[in-house]
């Protein structure tokens, strides 16, 4: 009793205390799931591995990005089962890996630490080069995926065209470039203090980026449709990513007032017309409404920007249609307790979802606050317990009893839909391995030859199903963008109590 009562003395700690309780109930080694989200981002690189590459099973590959178009485009990340470099969900990936290490890095053991702050450059560096290549112009995509389909090979050997696309003033990408912008300037507050000149060179590449995408208003969708659609077709609009990336490069611009106060008016000013009232109840790669909105509720409840209320009016809509028996609930939940969103690789849902629950219960934890969802209120410990649950779901508390994570606890997913863990590597197997030759590794039901630790496939349906067979995109597929926010999620529950 003495330490229940402990705990009721501020509503910090009261916050603090229930947030311990849900870590002492742990039912799992989070701080290990963490390692393996984190190592994950190591067998998506492309370009020139460094020498403390962790995932030995992978070796270089697309060395001449860019070069029919005389540009640098060498490095980044495959965003999932394929080897084509996507943009837009390649600096989304950056920017909630970014944000994952601002809000949560402070719970990371500093080896922990350090491999995160390593993934989040090695996407920062690339998108760098995609801004900077051509003065005016932003390279969003490398490989035309329907000829990179075509085709079941190993990142090494891969030897289908590597064509370059860009936005331009003519062929605007504003959907693209917002996100492209927000990545970088989510990256530079993770290198603040760490790298002052890096974070700075990021600082002012996200300005122009930013400047770029809001002068020459239009969707990458349009301007690139025959390579993007239907992979990475900015369905939701731009208008979602120019307040997305406006917000952080507010929260980057940090201490400078007068840089804080420009991007502060463009939201104030703006805001109406990108988005501000509009509800959304999914976040992803392509719709960042909802995710702005708790960004935003940030800077509310932190700085007291009273002008910025009406964005945490909708924070709270978004936050209580999560919440069952809550005013305003709305979302669908496996017989097994998963969030369940899209049949198409739902755990990218599942884990933006997580993270954004305990990053709004932090901001409101900070001032005592709660979810208003209706007659009720919601408070952060319950927010805690729901993400919780998303994250114990995946990693084996499930009506399958298996792991989502590939590589955790004794069963997980053996046969992932993934050119290069499907088949033998480079070290096992030199000899290269040809286009049509791979498609025997799509189609086999051996277990995979490389182990792709720490990423997290696409999940079950809604009734907890999942079929384990490498022909079964849509549940089989990893990606960048499910691991992204994972990474946060993970190092909120790995953390030490007091955190």
């Amino acid at each position: 009793m003495g330490s229940s009562k402990a705990c009721m003395s501020t509503h910090l700690i009261a916050v603090l205390c229930l947030v311990a309780g849900a870590r002492s109930a742990a039912a799992f080694n989070y701080a290990d799931a963490l390692d393996k989200a984190v190592l994950f981002f190591e067998a998506q690189r492309s370009g020139k591995l460094p020498p403390g590459q962790r995932v030995a099973w992978r070796a270089d590959s697309a060395l001449s990005d860019g070069n029919a178009s005389n540009v640098d485009l060498v490095g980044g990340y495959y965003d999932a089962g394929d080897n084509v470099k996507f943009g837009l969900p390649m600096a989304f990936t950056v920017t909630m890996l970014s944000w994952s290490v601002v809000e949560f890095g402070g719970a990371m053991p500093g080896g922990q630490l350090a491999n995160a702050e390593a993934a989040v450059r090695w996407g920062a560096d690339y998108l760098l080069k995609a801004a900077t290549a051509t003065p005016g112009e932003l390279y969003v995509q490398v490989a035309d995926p329907y000829q990179d389909h075509r085709c079941w090979e190993r990142p090494e050997d891969m030897d289908t065209p590597r064509a370059a696309y860009k936005v331009t003033p003519q062929s605007p990408g504003s959907d693209v470039a917002g996100e492209t912008a927000a990545a970088l300037a989510a990256a530079s507050v993770v290198f603040r203090a760490r790298d002052p000149a890096y974070s700075s060179k990021l600082l002012r590449a996200a300005r122009q980026v930013f400047d770029f995408a809001d002068r020459y208003r239009g969707s990458y969708s349009n301007s690139l449709s025959s390579v993007v659609c239907p992979f990475y077709c900015s369905y939701s609009g731009y208008q979602d990513e120019l307040l997305w990336a406006a917000t952080w490069l507010h929260l980057a611009s940090s201490p400078s007032p007068s840089s804080q106060g420009m991007y502060m008016s463009y939201i104030n000013s703006n805001g109406h017309n990108l988005g501000a009232e509009q509800d959304s109840y999914t976040v992803s790669w392509d719709d960042k409404r909802a995710a702005t909105k708790v960004l935003l509720s940030k800077v509310l409840l932190q700085n007291r920007v009273e002008g910025l209320r009406t964005y945490k009016a909708h924070a709270d809509k978004y936050i209580c249609s999560l919440v069952p028996g809550a005013g305003g609930f709305q979302s669908q939940y496996t017989p097994g307790g998963l969030l369940f969103k899209e049949g198409d690789s739902n755990m990218e849902y599942v884990t933006s979802t997580a993270f954004l629950l305990l990053t709004y219960a932090k901001y409101l934890g900070s001032t005592g606050g709660a979810a208003s969802c209706g007659s009720t209120a919601v408070t952060p410990s319950t927010l805690v317990s729901l993400a919780k649950k998303q994250v114990d779901y995946i990693l084996g508390a499930n009506p399958a009893g298996m792991s989502y994570m590939v590589g955790f606890g004794a069963r997980y997913p053996r046969r992932v839909h993934h050119r290069g863990a499907s088949m033998p590597s480079v070290r096992d197997h030199p000899a290269r391995i040809g286009c049509d030759e791979g498609f025997h590794y799509l189609h086999s039901s051996d277990p995979d030859r490389n182990v792709l630790v720490g990423a997290v496939v696409g999940g079950p349906d809604q009734s907890d199903s999942y079929s384990d067979s490498r022909d079964n995109y849509a549940q089989a597929e990893p990606s960048t963008y499910t691991n992204a926010p994972l990474v946060g999620a993970l190092a909120f529950f790995a953390g030490p109590r007091t955190a």
